[in-house]
């Protein structure tokens, strides 16, 4: 018995079984039991405007300039407008510098040339540009 001690394990299917050093040593690797955490805090702390309400003088500005750009369409315009977020309450409002192309009145639509869609009640600011 003392002579078979010291041999190797003659079964090679069965040390097929054990994992190498490499792939033993992964089941110890950092485990992330929080996936998606980090991009929900990101998410969370990213900030957003709250919509401006106009009052009733700023809204009728906002109508006459409506008029004389539909009778002006050949002139530039800066327009400022709310996009709203989609994945939180809130949004952004950004300055488009466009020609309009046309006023859909019954859908509350202003049309640019470049084909972007601005709905009328998203607008707080028009200024023809010099």
């Amino acid at each position: 018995m003392n002579d078979i001690i010291n041999l190797p394990y003659p079964n090679p299917e069965i040390e097929a079984d054990f994992p190498s050093e490499v792939n033993r040593a992964a089941q110890f690797a950092p485990f992330a039991a929080l996936t998606g955490y980090d991009a929900a805090v990101e998410e969370s702390a990213r900030l957003t405007d709250s919509r401006i309400e106009l009052d009733d003088y700023e809204k009728e500005e906002l109508n006459r300039k409506l008029i004389f750009i539909c009778e002006n369409l050949d002139s530039e315009y800066e327009i400022t407008y709310f996009i709203p977020d989609d994945k939180k309450e809130g949004g952004e409002y950004f300055t488009k510098r466009c020609y309009v192309k046309k006023i859909r009145e019954f859908e509350g639509e202003i049309i640019t040339r470049d084909g972007t869609v601005i709905k009328i009640v998203d607008i707080i600011k028009i200024d023809k540009v010099v």
